[in-house]
């Protein structure tokens, strides 16, 4: 057995017998525990969750769990790659597909490059806008809740009175809010079928309803969840669950990111009278 291979048992058994006594080790007597986190408050007494979130996932390449993989453009090699991730669906991690529908989310992810709305710089709907790798600001009040989120431009009002219906599908739905102690609840109908659930081609129907729900863990950290629920595309509910980050830097702030001119070459191009030379 070489010397190498004999540093490295001797490391690795040093290492055991460390973690063993510090684990004997009983907590100090009298030592107290760290307090529960209180959520901080609005006028209004509910937990406030004003300020600009982002998501740290590479849930928006892929929900479920995905090694590194080529991107779709060849000559950008490294700089259009899919980041590996270890997914953010609960419970086995898989989407429920109807058959028909896995089917069409094969395409999708087959024509993703000319397909996906994010290439067009359609608004990303909900829950897609939470995790794309964009910022997005809360606006609190005690009758209504404001997001703003970065990419296209795209806003939203969570309504928190009594609940009221849309009155036509849109890019981003309608949204119902309420309390459930320190979590804003939030219902989510009447989302058009334009909208993609990620860059691998995931999608949805115009039948879907996503229940948001946001809790703060610490004053800087929130947990995302939302249940979707889709009869015209899924066998049944399923669940991803995603936290979140505040931005605590001094100059935090919503830049503008209107990306429509940067899209004009894949929605308009095939009109142009001559084609640009390649």
């Amino acid at each position: 057995m070489g010397t190498g291979w004999k540093i490295r048992g001797f490391v690795a058994a040093a290492t055991a017998a460390a973690a063993c006594f510090f684990a004997a080790i009983p907590p100090a007597s009298g030592q107290s525990q760290a307090p529960a986190f209180k959520a901080p408050r609005t006028s209004d007494g509910k937990p406030n969750l004003n300020g600009i979130w982002e998501a740290l996932t590479t849930a928006n390449w892929d929900l479920r769990a995905h090694a590194a993989a080529q991107g779709p453009v060849l000559s950008l090699g490294a700089e259009f790659s899919v980041p590996p991730g270890p997914g953010v669906i609960e419970g086995d991690g898989q989407i429920p597909y109807l058959p028909a529908a896995a089917e069409q989310q094969k395409k999708n992810f087959a024509n993703r490059l000319s397909e996906d709305p994010e290439v067009k710089c359609y608004m990303g709907g909900v829950p897609r806008s939470t995790y794309m790798p964009y910022p997005f600001q809360i606006i609190q009040s005690p009758r209504t809740v404001m997001i703003a989120y970065e990419f296209a431009g795209a806003v939203r009002q969570i309504n928190m009175d009594k609940p009221t219906e849309a009155p036509a599908d849109s890019w981003m739905g309608w949204s119902n809010g309420h309390w459930e102690g320190d979590t804003l609840v939030v219902t989510v109908t009447d989302q058009n079928d334009q909208t993609w659930l990620d860059r691998a081609g995931d999608f949805h129907s115009d039948a879907m309803k996503v229940t948001e729900r946001y809790t703060l863990r610490s004053a800087d950290t929130m947990m995302y969840e939302a249940t979707i629920e889709d009869p015209k595309t899924f066998s049944r509910p399923w669940k991803i669950s995603i936290p979140l980050y505040k931005h605590v830097e001094k100059n935090a702030q919503l830049m503008e990111y209107k990306c429509p001119e940067f899209a004009e070459d894949v929605l308009y191009g095939k009109y142009r009278k001559q084609q640009p030379a390649k």
